[in-house]
């Protein structure tokens, strides 16, 4: 128990000295900190959309790990009646609520945060977060470009904290179990991985700018990217659809299943060249202000000569290989393939057509890929609370690193869309061979004070 407590002060809490805000952390204030038996205090940050399933998840933790949802924070106030009302209901905890997360990194009382906020806020917010103690879960993709994926890392490391990434296959067991089986050989030696994103997606309109809505702190929703009038077209989840705040399907659902097909091939690096094209089909661009394609074939290629692919399909489309896939991988060898659809799987030896191993649940049916791991009904964000509760980063099962890696890929994929033409890439130094116009878009102009910093 000694241990354990002296892990929460050392780890759960930062080094003292550490300050945001102008307040320092002392010695005294850790030990208010802690709580009574060693509870963990959890704050989520963009509660709309996936921010629904980390309140979700953190509640189920109550009773198991003894995590309480303390504060729930949004740029958007209308959404705090709703989910507090699922916070009380599930838990019996009243949560706060604030819309400023410089707060939420403020307050000593608070462990760890949760965050499910757009893509261009997620290096600056995991980086405030670390400055202040604060163990971290960021979504999916790490970042909004290459630059800050590697100041993340730097953060975590420099401050001492946990950083996981929401790559939640890392956390299903079938998908698990399935890349040890390829890991070991199980359809030979894998050679080439496809990721594969179907998700037909009608036009969402166009409309006038506007004044924001009431509820909204427009400005620091805006954050790091350029200031630019309101406009709901730009906003709610539609922001995936334009550069300055997301990344496109690619950069959407496709980062899911970039990690898996990267992991698959065992790829603890980068590729060393990428080639990326697409459009954008079936939506008029008078009819709709997307910006981002919605039809994308990416290659990548490493160093060895193996190869991953990756293709987002935004229009109608057929699924692939035996389990339909849509949202899936396919891996192939020398001896066979293996097809992940969700958390089921296949493998198949050869030109045989019937599989030789698999998941025990072989339907075709895309499962959730949150599913449990070890009877954790929490699945990747309590495996997250765990690795707090150990102080090893090896408890992880998705390290910012292991984010970084995988973040990177679609990225790359989309500068070579936005250039229209092949890159080639050097891991070691993180920046293009020869190429200072693709340089530039490493990283981005930000917004003051909205920087994320050379030195973090």
């Amino acid at each position: 128990m000694t241990k354990r407590r002296d892990f929460i002060k050392k780890n759960v809490l930062g080094t003292a000295g550490i300050a945001i805000g102008g307040m320092g952390f002392s010695s005294k204030s850790y030990a208010s900190i802690i709580g009574s038996n060693e509870r963990l205090n959890v704050a989520v940050i963009g509660i709309r959309g996936q921010g629904g399933a980390h309140i979700k998840s953190y509640c189920s933790m109550k009773k198991s790990k003894n995590v309480w949802l303390k504060t729930l924070c949004d740029t958007d106030e209308q959404y705090f009646a709703e989910r507090s009302k699922m916070v009380f209901d599930q838990t019996g905890i009243q949560p706060t609520t604030e819309w400023d997360m410089r707060k939420v990194f403020d307050d000593k009382e608070i462990h760890a945060v949760s965050m499910a906020i757009p893509n261009h806020w997620h290096a600056l917010a995991t980086i405030w977060g670390c400055q202040a103690g604060k163990h971290v879960y960021i979504e999916k993709p790490a970042c909004h470009n290459i630059f800050e994926g590697r100041k993340m890392i730097e953060a975590a490391r420099k401050y001492n904290v946990l950083v996981q990434t929401g790559f939640n296959s890392r956390s299903s067991k079938n998908v698990m179990d399935a890349i040890k089986f390829l890991h070991s050989g199980g359809i030979g030696e894998v050679y080439m991985a496809r990721g594969l994103c179907v998700k037909p997606r009608d036009s969402f309109g166009i409309a006038p700018d506007s004044t924001p809505p009431a509820t909204l702190h427009y400005d620091r929703w805006l954050g790091p990217a350029p200031l630019r009038p309101y406009n709901e077209k730009r906003s709610h989840y539609n922001w995936h659809w334009f550069w300055d705040t997301g990344n496109g399907d690619t950069g959407n659902q496709g980062p899911h299943q970039f990690d898996v097909a990267r992991w698959g091939l065992n790829k603890n690096e980068h590729p060393v060249s990428a080639f990326s094209s697409g459009n954008i089909f079936g939506i008029k661009p008078e009819e709709c202000a997307q910006q981002t394609p919605n039809t994308q074939s990416s290659h990548f290629k490493y160093s060895d000569g193996k190869i991953l692919e990756f293709e987002t399909r935004g229009r109608y489309s057929n699924g692939e290989s035996s389990l339909d896939i849509r949202v899936g991988n396919i891996f192939y060898g020398t001896e066979g393939y293996l097809e992940i659809n969700g958390s089921t799987w296949k493998a198949f030896r050869q030109r045989e057509k019937e599989p030789f191993a698999g998941s025990a649940t072989t339907d075709a049916k895309r499962v959730d890929v949150t599913s449990t791991v070890g009877g954790d009904d929490a699945g990747h964000w309590g495996n997250f609370i765990d690795a707090i509760r150990s102080g090893k980063i090896e408890t992880l099962h998705c390290d910012i690193k292991e984010g970084h890696y995988s973040s990177a890929l679609p990225h790359l994929a989309n500068i070579s869309y936005r250039l229209g033409r092949g890159l080639k890439f050097i891991g070691e130094t993180e920046k293009f061979a020869n190429d200072p116009e693709a340089d530039l878009m490493l990283t981005r102009v930000y917004r003051d004070p909205y920087i994320v910093p050379k030195v973090v």
